[in-house]
Parts: C-alpha cells; sequence; structure tokens
C-alpha cells in the first residue's frame, strides 16, 4: 500500500505547479495538493517523488489532466452582470467609434472553463450590439481540456442559466430533455483554443490585438511573479485603450501600472494606458511600526473628520517605544534610495504634524514626490486639519502611484470634509476595491451609511471593519486610525453595530 505523500513531497508539488501553469497554492490547500498529487501519482504507476521528479518532461496531457484536477470550475451565464453591462455600455461603444468600421473589435475570454463566459459576451453583443456584431469576434481559451469539451457542447443545466431572466433564456436556449441548448448563432460566434496563460505564443499575443480581455478568477490562482508575467503579456496584447475585466476579488494592485482604473455601472475593470513600457513590481504600501495610547470612545453621531480633530487634542501621551525597524536599512526604487523617514515617523507618533510637515519639506528634492512621502505628507495635512492641502497632495500622490488605497481612503476624509458624501463613498469604496484588507475605509463606509440612513449598508461595511480591524497592521492604524487606537476602533464598531440593533 503506497503511503500518502509527505509535507515536503506537497511543497515540492506545489512549487512544480507554479513554474509549470501558474496556480498558487497557500498552505490551507496543502489537502486538494495532497489529493492531486496522491490521484495522479497512481494514474502513472510511480511513487510521489519520481512523479514530481517528471512532471519536467511530462507530456503536455498530463498537465492538461493536472489543470481539470486543480481548477475550479463553476460559474454561469452572466455572473456578475455589472460587468457585462460596462461591457455593453462603455467598452463596445468606444472601440466601435475608434475603430471606426477600420477592423474587427476582437475580444478575448481567459481562462474561459466551460464556456459560460465568452457565450454571455456574445449573448450581449447580440443583445447590444445586434447592429455591429458582424464586426465582434470573440476568443476564448482554457488550460482544462474536460471544460473546452463541454463548451463544445454548449449544453447547460438551469443552474447554469440561473441569473438569466426568462425572455433571455427563451431567446437564446431551446430546453432538450434535463439541459438546455445553446443558440447555433451564439455557439458559433465563440472561437475556442487550448492555451495556458503563463506560456508565450507569439502568434496568439500579437501586439495590439484585443480590444476587450474578460481574465476573471484566473490570477487569483497564480504566483505573484506568474500574475505579473500574465498581465504583462495581456497588455501588450491589447490595444491602446482597450479595456480589462478582472474578477470582483482581484486587482493590478501590486502587479501592473499599465491600466487605469476604471469605475462605472457599480463595477471597477481597467482601461490600458496609451502608451506602457512593462509592469513594475510596486513597493508595499508605507508600513511605519508604532504604537498609539488609547483615545476615548467617539458618540455614535460624530464625523469621521471631527473624530480626527478631536482625537489630536485629546491624546497627551504615548508609550515610549517607537518601533521603525522597517526603516533601519535603505530602500530602493530602481538604483535610487528612498529618504530616511524616521523623524517624519518619529514626529507622526508624537503628533507633531507641523514639524513632520517640516521635515518633509526639508527632505532632498529628489524625494519631493516619492509616493511614501506624498502618503505621508497626505496624512500630516489631514490630521492637522488641512483637508484641502491634503486633497491636493492626494491628486499627486495618485499620478505617480494610481492604485494607491491609502490615497483613496484620504481622499475620502477630506470628500466627507467638504461636504461631498457621493465623494467619500467613491473613494472608500476603491479603497476598498484595491486592498479588500484595508479596514478604515470599510469602516468610514459604515458610519457614512449610517449617517445616511443606509442601515443595511452600514451594518454590512461596520461588521466587516470589525473584522478586519483585528489583523490590521499597527502601522496603518497609526497612519489612518486618526489617532486611536486598535482598541478603541474595535469598540467604536461593536458600538455602532449595537445601535444598529447588531449584537457583536
Amino acid at each position: 500500500m503506497m503511503l500518502l505523500p509527505s509535507a515536503q513531497e506537497i511543497s515540492r508539488f506545489r512549487t512544480k505547479i507554479v513554474e509549470l501553469m501558474g496556480l498558487n497554492f497557500d498552505e490551507s490547500k496543502f489537502d486538494i495538493l495532497a489529493k492531486v498529487l496522491h490521484s495522479r501519482m497512481l494514474a502513472n504507476g510511480m511513487e510521489h517523488t519520481p512523479y514530481i521528479d517528471s512532471l519536467d518532461t511530462r507530456s503536455s496531457e498530463e498537465i492538461r489532466l493536472l489543470a481539470r484536477e486543480l481548477t475550479v470550475t463553476e460559474t454561469y451565464f452572466l455572473r456578475n452582470i455589472d460587468q457585462f453591462n460596462a461591457f455593453a455600455e462603455v467598452a463596445l461603444p468606444e472601440r466601435l467609434a475608434v475603430h471606426d468600421g477600420n477592423r474587427n473589435i476582437e475580444v478575448l475570454s481567459a481562462g474561459c472553463a466551460s464556456g459560460e463566459e465568452p457565450y454571455s459576451l456574445a449573448i450581449t453583443v447580440r443583445e447590444h450590439c445586434s447592429y455591429a456584431a458582424d464586426r465582434i469576434s470573440i476568443t476564448a481559451f482554457d488550460l482544462n481540456p474536460a471544460m473546452l469539451q463541454k463548451a463544445a457542447q454548449a449544453r447547460y443545466s438551469n443552474w447554469s442559466l440561473r441569473d438569466l431572466s426568462d425572455e433571455l433564456k427563451k431567446r437564446w436556449f431551446k430546453v432538450g430533455g434535463d439541459a438546455f441548448n445553446l443558440n447555433d448563432a451564439i455557439r458559433k460566434s465563440v472561437v475556442f483554443e487550448s492555451r495556458n496563460l503563463t506560456q508565450d505564443g507569439a502568434d496568439f499575443w500579437s501586439p495590439a490585438r484585443f480590444d476587450v480581455v474578460f481574465c476573471r478568477n484566473v490570477l487569483m490562482y497564480f504566483s505573484n511573479d506568474q500574475a505579473q508575467a500574465a498581465v504583462d503579456r495581456i497588455a501588450r496584447a491589447m490595444a491602446p485603450g482597450g479595456y480589462l475585466f478582472l474578477g470582483h476579488a482581484e486587482t493590478l494592485r501590486g502587479i501592473s501600472n499599465d491600466f487605469h482604473l476604471r469605475h462605472s455601472h457599480d463595477t471597477f475593470y481597467y482601461q490600458r494606458k496609451e502608451h506602457i513600457v512593462s509592469s513594475h513590481v510596486r513597493l508595499p504600501q508605507l508600513q511605519p511600526r508604532v504604537r498609539w495610547k488609547p483615545a476615548a470612545s467617539l458618540s455614535a453621531d460624530t464625523s469621521w473628520i471631527e473624530a480626527i480633530q478631536r482625537a489630536s487634542d485629546r491624546i497627551q501621551a504615548l508609550t515610549p517605544a517607537v518601533e521603525v525597524a522597517m526603516f533601519d536599512n535603505a530602500i530602493y526604487v530602481g538604483d535610487r534610495p528612498m529618504p530616511d523617514l524616521h523623524r517624519v515617523l518619529e514626529s507622526l507618533h508624537s503628533e507633531r504634524y507641523d514639524r513632520s510637515l517640516d521635515q518633509i519639506g526639508n527632505l532632498p528634492v529628489q524625494h519631493a514626490h516619492d509616493p511614501d512621502v506624498l502618503l505621508l505628507k497626505a496624512v500630516s495635512l489631514i490630521h492637522s486639519g488641512a483637508l484641502a492641502e491634503a486633497e491636493v497632495v492626494c491628486e499627486e500622490l495618485l499620478k505617480c502611484d494610481e492604485f494607491n488605497a491609502g490615497a483613496h481612503y484620504v481622499l475620502a476624509l477630506c470628500r466627507e470634509g467638504a461636504g461631498d458624501l457621493d465623494g467619500a463613498v467613491e473613494h472608500d469604496q476603491t479603497a476598498t476595491y484595491l486592498d479588500p484588507k484595508f479596514a478604515m475605509p470599510r469602516l468610514h463606509l459604515g458610519l457614512v451609511s449610517r449617517r445616511q440612513g443606509e442601515h443595511d449598508s452600514a451594518r454590512k461595511d461596520l461588521g466587516l471593519a470589525l473584522l478586519l480591524l483585528q489583523h490590521e497592521d499597527a502601522s496603518r492604524v497609526l497612519l489612518f486610525g486618526g489617532g486611536f487606537k486598535r482598541e478603541a476602533l474595535l469598540a467604536l464598531c461593536r458600538a455602532e453595530l449595537a445601535a444598529l440593533g447588531e449584537n457583536k
């Protein structure tokens, strides 16, 4: 009887999967990897270690079989319909206008699984742009051969059609036994291929080929390096101004600088910049390690801007230890060292915002526009009540770091201070999209929703903030917590939820 794979073998198998397919599984998925490794080892009549060693020279068929067992394939028609609405009402009309009949619009569905996504795109084209359907070509690919076979059959269960209206079902499907058969015109409008997103192919990924790319819930399986390489490949194959749609929990933050973030139809998506150079690894967001002394609780109806201002007045003393170990060594951007920010951080820690601003102003001129420096400047300004000035700095920061979640959160506070609650919500939503683990914009969204009487939204966002705050990095509590320690922010969340009738 063969033993199950050891932890070391599973770890080696995980590394090999990243190399071959770009799929990345953390430690919580080791049980899945163990089952797949054991299954494929038995199928090939080999022990675990020899099987892993052989993967570099195994046939492409074995790699496809591995992909079939490792990838999640659950999907359905018009999944996350807001993105299809943005595709129909923003992306398609703009790309049609750009080309003005000069060439076809090329649409790609990467990681198409069993075909629901590309067929949904084809249905959307017929529903919204039927006049130009013959000018819109849809290509789809996946690594899993079983899924491609199902896509070619175009036969789906009622569960796959659960988000379609009865009218759309009737128009584009015919009942056949216990399943639904897709309309032939829709089926023939999509070309399927077997392809691996992590591998090059000069003919397929030709420059400026695609106008719209859907690559949803694919990058979430990739290592960071593989995700960067894949997005770089996609970006170079997209026409300038083309549109990229990712899964609702996926962002390009820390992956690519080649796109602008767009927001409409209650969804986020991306537009390729007119000129790109390459994908760059972003620096991690500034995270000085400091501690605040606890502050008093807030009343339920105070605004967050007022809370920040009151916090500056209330806090009288700070804990003696200032931990700035992250900045013990120089940080480099390319060949240029980052400035020494120890003193700025110490001034922030002691709530001497006028001094931190002076220290930032005295930095060498070449560092004046570094993203971390601009973020510290914006935070110093907003803590001192200079909201208009903080907003200007945040806008400058976003010009060089468009996906900076901290800048969007500070802008949300600025917009609230200016009485623009809709603008505050927009920036908070952008911050939470770019960094789903960022607690402060969730908390702010909850407070704003409660002030506006939107209690269901307030409960949702405050509940999420309560969970996120328990794991929030101490540095972000310092920078964005308005002077309040983690425990005080947790108490605020609980008090707000209690006032809304939630027991936490």
